[in-house]
């Protein structure tokens, strides 16, 4: 417990970083081991990633393969990939050969082809070299490309005595047992068996008494997005993996799963933010440049749209009534807030499955909500514009204005986000600057047709 403290109290300073340095600079392996040996492995990932490369490269030869291979996993990937290219085939393969199977071939995915072919190669437990192998055959977007083949199965046939003695071989390559699994004599699953069940049953019980026949399990082929929301709803730490016929393959653990959701959640992070690559605040400005750019350009489109709407009615303004058109801003800003607020919500709630029922009941619902939000609104701006103005009917028309902008603001920040969930496209590229660009065109137009028509221009 109070190793789980101190991990939690971990924090990089620049001392610490100096200091390090210093000792390998120094080669001073001896206090440098005793001194990263006070850290978990994620800890001293995080004190690597603020090396030099090639002292980071030194450290990771220093220590054993048992603590490395859980080191490498742990380090940004761009460092994990500099570190990978100066580590010879062999030196790879040993810290594979420390890690579970899944882990092992995502390590193993990101090097060249070339590469990995020497690094299997290499790998001397032949059980563990044809399991990765089959992983790798996997899309790595898919449960099998996720799961892995570590895990403790026992068949329905067997006593409880008997079954005690066997999982003890099984269960010293499984890092965490979640569940014990029960399949029969074909391979297939047909339940699990939880330790408590075990340890408390007589032992001349068959297993197939005991055992739990409601169990939850993802196909080889399912999307990992899916597996995760499953594993979300029915608060489970792992999950088996089948194939077609319900053979019993691997499993997925929650860990697995807290990393596919986070770069799910990075990934709508940037999108929503007009953001169309992969990227992060350490890559090139070219890379930087290329993610950001075509979101850039849409919203100088869209400018440039909206000038050439407003150019197009002032020529048809009399003089008194261009004062209009400081209102404009406002107009927009309040279309693109409340489409990006719409949009934010249902994108969010088809993230996690929460959006259910037809789409014209959304519409309806976000009509309403946009028009309650809209009237408050435009009352405090009729006040302001007839005391600052004089003018109620110049007031009316822009308050009018402002709740026709918010309503079909609303209803396009709702409406496209669902009609591209339904094409099979990511809602989340429908927030930020799509939505905000689009709205604010419409808002421009909106403003401009109601206010000519109310104030009869």
């Amino acid at each position: 417990m109070e190793e789980t403290q101190d991990n939690i109290q971990f924090q990089l300073t620049d001392e610490l970083i100096e200091k390090v340095e210093i000792l390998v600079e120094d080669q001073n392996d001896k206090e440098l081991k005793s001194l990263l040996s006070e850290f978990h492995y994620a800890d001293i990932a995080e004190i690597l990633d603020e090396l030099d490369i090639d002292d980071a490269i030194y450290v990771i030869k220093l220590l054993d393969s048992e603590t490395t291979s859980d080191i490498l996993m742990e380090l940004d990937e761009d460092n994990r990939e500099k570190v990978l290219r100066n580590l010879s085939a062999k030196e790879i393969a040993e810290e594979i050969e420390e890690l579970d199977t899944d882990d092992a071939a995502d390590i193993i995915a990101e090097l060249p082809e070339e590469r990995q072919l020497a690094v299997i190669s290499q790998i001397e437990d032949e059980d563990h070299k044809a399991e990765i192998k089959e992983l790798l055959a996997y899309d790595e977007d898919t449960a099998g490309g996720l799961m892995a083949k570590e895990l403790v199965k026992v068949y329905s046939t067997w006593t409880v005595a008997g079954c005690i003695r066997r999982i003890r071989g099984q269960a010293k390559d499984v890092t965490r047992v979640h569940s014990i699994y029960v399949v029969n004599r074909d391979e297939k699953l047909i339940g699990r068996l939880s330790l408590k069940d075990l340890i408390t049953a007589k032992s001349d019980q068959k297993i197939a008494e005991i055992a739990n026949s409601n169990v939850d399990w993802a196909n080889v082929k399912d999307d990992v997005e899916d597996v995760a929301k499953v594993m979300a709803k029915y608060d489970l730490e792992a999950i088996p993996v089948v194939d077609d016929n319900q053979i019993l393959l691997g499993r997925i653990t929650i860990d697995d799963i807290v990393d596919v959701l986070k770069e799910e959640a990075d990934k709508d992070y940037q999108l929503a933010a007009g953001i169309t690559q992969d990227v992060d605040s350490d890559d090139s400005i070219l890379d930087l440049t290329r993610a950001r750019l075509p979101w850039l350009f849409l919203g100088l489109v869209g400018g440039v749209g909206a000038y050439v709407i407003m150019h197009f009615f002032e020529s048809g303004l009399p003089e008194e009534f261009k004062i209009l058109f400081l209102f404009a801003p406002l107009i927009a800003a309040m279309a693109g807030n409340v489409g990006v607020q719409s949009s934010a919500i249902i994108v969010q709630g088809l993230a996690n499955d929460d959006v259910k029922g037809s789409i014209n009941k959304r519409l309806i619902k976000e009509m309403l909500l946009a028009a309650l939000n809209g009237i408050i609104l435009s009352i405090f701006l009729f006040g302001f514009v007839a005391i600052f103005q004089g003018d109620t009917l110049f007031a009316l028309a822009i308050s009018v204005s402002l709740i026709a902008v918010i309503i079909v603001a609303g209803l396009v920040g709702t409406f496209i986000p669902l009609f591209l969930d339904k094409r099979g496209i990511d809602p989340a590229i429908a927030t930020g600057p799509f939505i905000t660009t689009s709205n604010d065109i419409f808002g421009i137009i909106i403003y401009l047709m109601i206010s000519k028509l109310i104030l009869g221009i």
